[in-house]
């Protein structure tokens, strides 16, 4: 008999399985939750960010008001990022999310440079972080159709109740409408572009929607919608609106096929066109879009305190092209307490021409990965996935133009999009493999019922 060698607890030869025991388990599984047990929770918690954040049930219920809120969600998201991914996955994002966290990075860096430091401070900590922790939570969390449709449900219905609670109470300012919450979807403009957003994704559940009841309600949704950009008086919502109506008309009436979207194109722009006429205020004041501060259009030298922003914005990030005067400064550096109303110019401003080509590459990989959606075999296999692709599109291309219009780059919602967008693509990755080459045949075809996946696809789920 040898000698009896002590190795060191949890050491082995190679070839010699380990023996996992409570002292050798990885960290990460020690507090007694399966990887399984853990998503589920953060998916929760990621549920709950996204309800707070949309519903803002402080601005409802009495007595919230004095919680700080916004930090008890921020606090939540990132319980959700730690909690529910692990190292490794953290080292396989999307290069899109990695874009956002360089980005985040280098406004964290433009900070000791700025005009004013704790408002930079405040605004990359307390609002731009919580935009990037969504998107990284979403991509990393999100691995299931019906888990997005619930992120999305919360988003959309909070959108249209919260228009449709606006225009019962008429809550209007100089003849605006105003939204009733105190955030994001209270200033016009912001409203308006929000909505050009979420009318694709409320026409998707609308296609997804069975019985007549559903269809019913989100068709209501989507009136409301259309009548509030009218109401808000938002030049910049109109143009967001049309360019989302457009994309709606070519991804699910053209390229879909769906006749009942042409059909209903064609009855919206009659209505609208009637409507729009017969608000000769209205009229008058997007002829102001062309013409400048025509009389009766209630401009009241918007367009061209705009105008003198927007080259302001242009000026201040020409001047200070690497760092910037600090996010959140710019309104405190142009002599006028106002934001630039264009994100782009003003993330310029405020952080940098290095983070403003992190921002625009951050949007472009996101469109390319929504046309790589596009051929993967998950996409044929999948009828929901091709809905919710066409949404997110139309969606993503409603932000891009609105966000010339608006300063919105510290908001959440356009993180939202990216980050549904790379769990699109990791799903339809998933179920592309699972389904088999058989599934390029077309969606319900009998060679496809026939040779498909054996696994059992997830239906299209309506709300």
């Amino acid at each position: 008999m040898g000698p009896v060698i002590l190795r060191p607890s949890g050491s082995f030869h190679p070839g010699e399985k380990p023996v996992v025991t409570a002292a050798t388990r990885p960290a990460w599984t020690k507090p007694g939750l399966k990887l399984g047990e853990r998503k589920s929770l953060s998916y929760s918690t990621l549920v709950l960010f996204t309800f707070l954040y949309y519903w803002r049930p402080e601005d409802i219920i009495p007595g919230l008001a004095w919680l700080p809120m916004a930090k008890i969600s921020g606090g939540i998201a990132l319980f959700a990022l730690i909690f529910g991914s692990r190292p490794k996955d953290r080292q396989r994002l999307p290069l899109e999310i990695k874009l956002l966290l360089a980005l985040l990075g280098y406004m964290i860096l433009t900070i000791p440079f700025a005009y004013w430091r704790a408002g930079a401070l405040d605004t990359v900590v307390n609002k731009f972080s919580k935009g990037v922790i969504v998107a990284v939570l979403i991509s990393l969390i999100v691995t299931q159709v019906r888990q997005m449709r619930k992120l999305l449900f919360i988003q959309v219905s909070a959108v249209a109740f919260i228009t449709l609670a606006s225009i019962v109470v008429h809550h209007t300012r100089d003849g605006r409408l105003y939204g009733i919450q105190k955030a994001v979807l209270e200033n016009p403009n912001d409203l308006s572009i929000n909505i050009a957003m979420n009318f694709p994704l409320c026409l998707a559940f609308l296609l997804a929607a069975k019985g007549g009841l559903r269809k019913l309600l989100w068709g209501g949704g989507l009136a409301v919608l259309l009548m509030a950009v009218v109401l808000t008086y938002s030049r910049s919502g109109m143009i967001a609106t049309v360019i989302t109506v457009l994309a709606c008309i070519w991804e699910y009436g053209i390229k879909g096929k769906r006749r009942s979207v042409l059909v209903g194109a064609v009855a919206i722009g009659i209505v609208g066109a009637g409507v729009i006429a017969a608000t000769p205020r209205y009229l008058t004041r997007l002829g102001s879009i062309v013409r400048g501060n025509v009389e009766g259009s209630g401009d009241e030298g918007s367009l061209q305190a705009r105008k003198r922003l927007l080259m302001a914005s242009i000026s201040t990030a020409l001047h200070h092209p690497i760092f910037g005067v600090g996010p959140g400064n710019f309104e405190v550096t142009n002599g006028e307490w106002r934001v630039a109303h264009n994100s782009y110019t003003e993330l310029a401003a405020e952080a940098g021409l290095p983070a403003l080509a992190l921002f625009l590459a951050m949007l472009f990989l996101s469109f390319r990965k929504i046309n790589s959606v596009r051929k993967l075999p998950g996409y044929e296999a999948d009828e929901s996935i091709r809905l919710w692709t066409s949404a997110l599109w139309a969606g993503l291309a409603a932000y891009v133009f609105g966000a010339m219009f608006a300063s919105t780059e510290y908001n959440l919602f356009p993180y939202f999009m990216v980050g549904y967008v790379s769990a699109l693509y990791q799903i339809a990755v998933v179920v592309g493999s699972n389904a088999g080459p058989a599934t390029l045949k077309p969606s319900g075809s009998n060679e496809s019922r026939r040779y498909g996946s054996s696994r059992k696809r997830e239906p299209v789920r309506s709300y």
